[in-house]
This record gives structure tokens, sequence and C-alpha cells, in this order.
């Protein structure tokens, strides 16, 4: 059975800048799936991508209208990290390159996350989980 892909849809309002922020935090992009309307960033080489499309052309894939991302949230987007050092790097690069950092790191024992806003208020979860350590039971 051939591996699955996910391709994450998001609608951007500077498809440029948006590039710019997401390659400033260690991002690429294929070029073969990007244009003037769109672009294929790659989270997981042949599994994860985000499809960072311009309004206009994320609106003809839909007939609802576009979250407001100031008022309300649409997705949660959660990355794994390979450490809290990856996590908390991740997000000093996403303020460095003008996002907004809504709350503080949390800290969970078994799991570690902080996190991030894009530029068109998108959120982005990081999180490591620790491999030896256990859940709290409930």
């Amino acid at each position: 059975m051939a591996t699955k892909q996910i391709f994450v849809n998001l609608p951007v309002k500077n498809l440029e800048k948006t590039k710019a922020f997401f390659t400033a935090l260690g991002f690429s992009f294929n070029p073969q799936f990007t244009n003037d309307s769109g672009a294929c960033m790659v989270v997981q080489k042949d599994s994860i991508h985000v499809m960072l499309l311009t309004e206009p052309f994320f609106k003809t894939f839909t007939t609802k209208q576009i979250a407001d991302t100031a008022t309300s949230t649409e997705v949660l987007l959660c990355l794994s990290c390979e450490s809290r050092a990856e996590v908390d790097d991740l997000v000093a690069k996403a303020k460095a390159a003008g996002g907004t950092v809504p709350s503080q790191p949390q800290d969970h024992g078994f799991m570690y996350g902080h996190g991030f806003q894009d530029l068109d208020g998108h959120l982005w979860e990081l999180a490591f989980m620790d491999p030896n350590a256990e859940m709290p039971k409930q």
C-alpha cells in the first residue's frame, strides 16, 4: 500500500511574504506545485505538505467564507519536534520573522509545547513528546 500524503490548504493574504516567513523558519517549497497563486510548503518530504493559497485562489475550492483569523480559529496545526530546544527555536524564528506568540509554553512533563501565529493568523502548535515519559492517568 502506498504511503498516504496530506496536503493542508491555507488561505494567505500575501504569498511572497508568507513564503519568506516560512523560509525563515527553515521550510522549503516544492517548485513543481508553486506559482503566483499558491506555494507547496514541504513539512515532511513525500508525505506532509501545506498548500499556501492566495485568498482568491483558495475561494475557488469552497463556497464558504474564509475564516477571519483575528476573531476565530479555523484549525490548529500541530507539528512534532525532536526536542524542547527545537520547539523554542521555531517559536523564536517565527517571532523574529514577524509572527506572534499568543501564549506561554506549556510543560506537561510528558509533553512540552508552544506555538505561534503566522502572518495570516493561522495557529501553529509545536510539541515535543518525551519518548521515556508516560501520560498521567486521569
